[in-house]
């Protein structure tokens, strides 16, 4: 197991409820309701891709496969990118934070992709 994505995707998935948590009842009544969506979607997808570096790390194997070592770096790229542009959006109403977010689903896809490489060669 990989240990630095292990402990990335813990983080991750910590960072994920607590902005949750923070979206559901600090933000809520001062974000409009199409604001407050775009930053659930943020939470949710930081979540979705915490669980797969978690993965990714368990996928890396001893001696760590680089495809498995590529998808929780693209994980972890993809949730910076994608999430914390949803985020930056959200927070501060400037809508031209997300034009990074295609950046970030770009690495999510690259990252599903190079852990199905991984786990098919693992």
């Amino acid at each position: 197991m990989n240990r630095i994505h292990a402990t990335a995707g813990a983080l991750s998935g910590l960072v994920a409820v607590a902005a949750g948590a923070f979206g559901a009842h600090a933000l809520r009544g001062r974000l409009t309701p199409d604001m407050l969506q775009v930053f659930e979607t943020g939470a949710r997808y930081q979540m979705y891709h915490a669980l797969a570096l978690l993965l990714a790390a368990y996928v890396c194997g001893v001696p760590p496969r680089p495809t498995g070592v590529w998808a929780g770096r693209l994980f972890l790229t993809g949730t910076v990118l994608f999430s914390g542009s949803l985020y930056a959006v959200a927070l501060t109403g400037i809508s031209s934070f997300g034009a990074v977010t295609p950046l970030g689903g770009i690495a999510f896809l690259a990252g599903w992709i190079c852990l199905a490489l991984a786990a098919r060669r693992g």
